[in-house]
């Protein structure tokens, strides 16, 4: 997994694109869009060259450029297309594919110029709901078809999180309207946090108190929290770590230093279905998404 991926299968280029495998091979075939070279079995795999070329020819196809015309386009002309079509549209589905573009080239310009055009269109919240999720949701199934390098999901994630840091910072000085303090934190090695961001930007939006603490805190830092005299709601979010072997553990760890104080913990991720026999002293709740979480608050 941590390998850098530099050759891709044709079923790669499929789960990257969305098209269809046997669609490349016909483009492949009558239009020679694609030269993929061959094992010494005779297999074919594709250069990271052919995959952006494919990424940018599936956008201009979605917006009304025929194949016929995108085969005779030099490699330069494809390119400048591209990015004129990426900068002029951002509609959901050409952005997901722009910042694929934008992921896979580490183009940090073509990333905040559909960015911005969909801002001219919708809100943050709307951004994030209808055009983050989907693509990290997508990020997420390329992780799984191991066709995700790291440095490009490293690249893509602090982009996104430099948005959201962003539209936080704008709601800093906004009236506090809770006596409850959210303390938001990840387990120790855990680094997925682009989840907890957003829901701190949600929580400071509807006038809660946030102290963000970010990624891998130890759980002994906890207590510092209880001398303040607030009521305290910790948040925290599990996309790989605790190891599965050590939820239990890790929640009753915290299930003891909860347990006799008016303080609660709010823990999200797919982990906290791996505690539904597991019985608490203190108030800890569990949802499966931040999605989830957004509903009761």
């Amino acid at each position: 997994m941590n390998s850098i991926k530099q050759d891709f299968t044709i079923k790669d280029l499929e789960n990257i694109s969305g098209v269809k495998a046997h669609t490349i091979r016909i483009w492949e075939k009558r239009y020679n869009l694609l030269e993929p070279k061959r094992t010494n079995t005779n297999i074919r795999y594709y250069s990271n060259t052919n995959l952006l070329k494919l990424l940018n020819i599936v956008l201009l196809n979605n917006n009304n450029f025929k194949i016929s015309k995108i085969a005779k386009m030099t490699d330069e002309e494809l390119l400048f297309h591209t990015r004129e079509m990426a900068f002029s549209t951002a509609i959901d589905d050409e952005a997901i594919n722009a910042f694929k573009l934008s992921m896979f080239q580490f183009d940090k310009v073509l990333f905040n110029n559909t960015y911005n055009k969909l801002l001219h269109k919708k809100t943050f919240r709307e951004v994030f709901k209808d055009v983050f999720i989907p693509f990290l949701n997508h990020i997420g199934l390329l992780w799984q078809t191991d066709t995700l390098m790291p440095a490009h999901e490293h690249f893509i994630s602090n982009l996104i999180a430099q948005k959201i840091q962003i539209n936080s910072e704008k709601l800093e000085y906004a009236v506090t309207t809770s006596n409850k303090t959210y303390v938001l934190f990840l387990p120790e090695n855990e680094i997925h946090e682009l989840g907890l961001l957003y829901l701190n930007y949600e929580l400071i939006l509807r006038g809660n108190h946030t102290i963000y603490l970010g990624q891998s805190l130890p759980l002994d830092n906890l207590d510092y929290f209880f001398k303040n005299g607030r009521e305290i709601c910790f948040v925290t979010s599990m996309t790989i770590m605790p190891y599965d072997d050590k939820v239990h553990d890790y929640f009753k760890e915290i299930d003891a230093i909860l347990k006799g104080t008016p303080h609660q913990l709010i823990a999200i991720g797919r982990k906290t279905e791996l505690l539904d026999q597991l019985n608490f002293s203190s108030k800890i709740i569990r949802y499966s998404s931040v999605k989830d979480l957004l509903k009761v608050l």
